[in-house]
């Protein structure tokens, strides 16, 4: 089955312009597309698509509060949300990340970048441009004032465990974490799962926020 999207942004052009990059892909298939927020939601919840291309800012409803209705919906199977922004230094970057968007593209990415990360975030990987990451860690050393995550929180896992959430926090695939470790892939995957499931995770984007938050990982 080809990967279905859904696009939500206010251009048109846009909207076409990655509609017709997207079609051409043989294992993906455009199935709706919305011009603001509002329209994302309902055509979402309409049509079920794999994922969302998010637009950030736009019009009746923007896409962090969008993609914040489509998750707290716990439709099913739940779509993944992919933001789009113009600018990298956006100030909803953290704020996605938290709510549970499955990752973070430039708009002016590579045309092949694009169709990528579409393939890596129905797979159901996260995606994190290296600018984006910095802005996350940036924020997350912001907001330390701020009450953070207990590190209690990360005692249910096993120290293999914390282990893996601590290389995914700093950036490395399954592929670099099982050389890390030197253990198949299979079972970083097996890993991977649990930790997601222990500490009730939506994806790898929204581990990488816990791990910052908690101390796991510190910035630097």
């Amino acid at each position: 089955m080809p990967i279905t999207v859904l696009i939500a942004d206010d251009q048109a052009m846009v909207r076409q312009g990655f509609a017709a990059l997207l079609g051409a892909q043989p294992d993906i298939s455009v199935v709706g597309d919305a011009p603001n927020g509002k329209a994302a939601v309902a055509e979402t919840k309409r049509v079920r698509p794999d994922v969302v291309l998010m637009d950030i800012r736009m019009p009746e409803m923007n896409g962090l509060d969008a993609a914040q209705e489509i998750i707290a919906a716990r439709l099913e199977p739940a779509p993944r949300v992919l933001m789009l922004t113009t600018f990298d230094i956006d100030d909803y970057v953290y704020a996605a990340l938290r709510i549970g968007a499955s990752g973070f593209l430039l708009k002016d990415a590579p045309a092949d970048e694009l169709v990528r990360a579409v393939r890596v975030v129905a797979a159901g990987e996260s995606l994190l441009a290296p600018t984006v990451t910095r802005r996350l860690i940036a924020e997350v050393v912001r907001l330390q004032r701020t009450p953070r995550a207990s590190p209690d929180r990360l005692t249910v896992l096993t120290s293999r465990e914390r282990e893996v959430l601590e290389l995914i926090a700093r950036g490395l695939s399954n592929t670099e974490i099982a050389t890390a470790l030197f253990v198949a892939e299979q079972t970083v995957k097996t890993h991977v799962g649990k930790v997601l499931a222990k500490l009730h995770l939506r994806d790898r984007a929204q581990a990488v926020v816990l791990a910052y938050e908690t101390g796991l990982v510190t910035p630097g």
